[in-house]
């Protein structure tokens, strides 16, 4: 029997349906099942192997005690919801009503999938930049959008100016960016963020930004774009607590923007889950309510790991891209003779005992030539494993 449905246009979308009708798993699965199957170190899905802080641990321990285990509202619980609107505030200045202008989501996926679902219509265009995270492409085949991409270019994977203007026109419903970026690591520009907000009030387009890795930045403080002149009427902003506190088995994620668009994305969001992590969500609360020195204690310790790994991977022949945020490492593995990186994906866990995901599955593949050779590796590890795994890597230049 043949199966039809939306989940043709999802899969699709995604990539992951050929022209054969075929549908195939993951890069992620595949390379997991890789990574199981030769002992190898995996390198490949971005989440980390330490749990996140003592006090949000013990707090979600207590929740449950506390009996905190049935529907929270369907907008969240009040004690996350107000240690949003308070983080919003610390952090960026921005003064967001805990009522109407926050939403609780399972993490930060199902708030993007509720915001393109609740935001456009058959047709309609959704900007992303390319690589982009395959969730997007997956949300947009499904709600038949048609995805248009700006590409990524240079070692600091900024987009052209002249080719975002080119890519948003009048029938681009929402500009969706990812920032710090995954996979690449890179952070826009505020010159960039500049230009968005300009073309989006030019063409009536809707802002979307993802920052889920907004703690997690090296070098220079994280920018939201709706801090900027005229983007918070028309930008929703998306994060989460899992990357930051190392809880993203949690799903535990939000919205927030001005009241109509919250509540368009509720409309649609209570037919998704309904409601989510119930003893998570004061959790998370507390987290939120950490010191700065937590934060910046993070943001470092992240670092200092990704110099690691980047170090090691250069150390083994491949040219890097040193990321500026984030979970990942863009490296090359042209110079190690490797021009096709989905096969060197294959190929490394036999030849080194690392998994990586091939940047080519971020891209769709029309477009995959300057990205034909390059591989993401996750930092986010205990030192000890990326130590491990350098040294491994190292092998390759013998």
């Amino acid at each position: 029997m043949t199966v039809h449905g939306a989940w043709e246009r999802t899969a699709r979308g995604a990539m992951l349906l050929g022209a054969d009708g075929e549908l195939r798993p993951t890069i992620f699965a595949e390379m997991s099942a890789l990574a199981a199957s030769t002992g190898a170190i995996n390198l490949g899905q971005g989440f980390p192997d330490e749990d996140g802080p003592p006090e949000v641990l013990e707090a979600a321990r207590q929740a449950i005690s506390d009996g905190i285990n049935q529907y929270p509202p369907g907008i969240g619980l009040p004690v996350l919801r107000n240690a949003i609107a308070a983080h919003q505030k610390r952090f960026y200045g921005l003064p967001v009503d805990a009522d109407h202008e926050v939403l609780v989501t399972a993490g930060a996926t199902e708030a993007l999938t509720a915001t393109i679902l609740a935001l456009t219509d058959d047709g309609d265009e959704l900007v992303t930049l390319e690589p982009f995270y395959d969730s997007y492409a997956a949300i947009a085949g499904l709600n038949r959008l048609k995805h248009v991409t700006v590409p990524l270019r240079g070692e600091h994977f900024q987009p052209d100016h002249d080719e975002l203007r080119a890519a948003v026109t009048d029938r681009t419903r929402i500009i969706l960016i990812n920032d710090p970026h995954n996979p690449t690591g890179s952070i826009l520009k505020r010159e960039t963020l500049e230009l968005i907000v300009e073309l989006a009030h030019q063409h009536d387009a809707i802002i979307v930004t993802d920052e889920v890795y907004e703690h997690l930045t090296f070098d220079e403080p994280h920018v939201p774009i709706t801090t900027l002149p005229g983007a918070w009427e028309r930008t929703v902003t998306i994060s989460s607590g899992g990357k930051t506190f190392n809880t993203t088995g949690w799903k535990i994620g939000w919205v927030t923007g001005p009241r109509d668009y919250v509540e368009a994305i509720l409309a649609v969001k209570q037919y998704l889950t309904f409601v989510n992590g119930a003893p998570f969500q004061p959790a998370i609360a507390v987290g939120l309510g950490l010191p700065d020195s937590y934060f910046a204690g993070a943001a470092a310790a992240l670092k200092a790991k990704s110099e690691l790994l980047s170090a090691g991977l250069e150390k083994a022949g491949f040219t890097v891209s040193r990321p500026q945020g984030g979970y990942f490492v863009i490296a090359d593995a042209a110079p190690l003779g490797f021009t096709d990186a989905e096969a060197a994906a294959r190929e490394l866990p036999h030849l080194a005992g690392v998994v990586a995901i091939p940047l080519t599955a971020f891209v769709r593949p029309e477009n995959r030539g300057p990205y034909a050779s390059k591989l993401r590796f996750a930092f986010c590890k205990r030192a000890d494993v990326l130590e491990r795994a350098a040294a491994q890597l190292a092998e390759l230049r013998r």
